[in-house]
């Protein structure tokens, strides 16, 4: 008996570790960032959708599209602050012209920043308190019609 009690522990703790290891790989290491999710814009011209990468913890939101050459038109980077606070970007080390859509809580475009320029340093800040960020290939915004006040939904 003290064989079996000897290596049920470690046992156990292995199973654990691995399963933990497996959520860990399968959520994207706790976060949804690179996980592809799905979210739609409802604008005058109709609903336009899009998949999207989470940026949520700092190092994440840190990097964004930095060094990103290339990006689908119907695709993008959500970035969550959990609360809502003035926010400001960068384009520094991002190769790619973006929309930046700046959003309230309650998914409502509060701000969009159009065909930002490459490489800048100069900030572009939210003007108001916001939730999210999502950042969209440049002339996505004019593509779709988007407008401030329109609505932004999570899936």
């Amino acid at each position: 008996m003290p064989f079996v009690r000897r290596y049920r522990y470690p046992l156990a703790l292995a199973a654990v570790i691995a399963a933990a290891a497996s959520i860990w790989f399968a959520v994207g290491q706790f976060s949804p960032a690179g996980r592809p999710d799905r979210i739609s814009i409802v604008t005058r011209s109709g609903e336009h959708s899009f998949t999207v990468e989470w940026a949520v913890t700092p190092d994440e939101r840190a990097r964004g599209l930095m060094f990103r050459e290339t990006m689908a038109p119907d695709h993008g980077m959500m970035f969550d602050f959990m609360v809502e606070e003035p926010v400001s970007f960068w384009m520094k080390n991002t190769p790619l012209a973006l929309d930046i859509i700046f959003i309230h809580a309650n998914g409502s475009v509060a701000r969009i920043a159009r065909n930002t320029v490459p490489f800048s340093e100069r900030t572009i800040p939210s003007g108001v308190p916001v939730r999210y960020v999502l950042e969209v290939v440049a002339g996505t915004a004019d593509r779709i019609g988007l407008a401030g006040g329109d609505r932004v939904r999570l899936q």
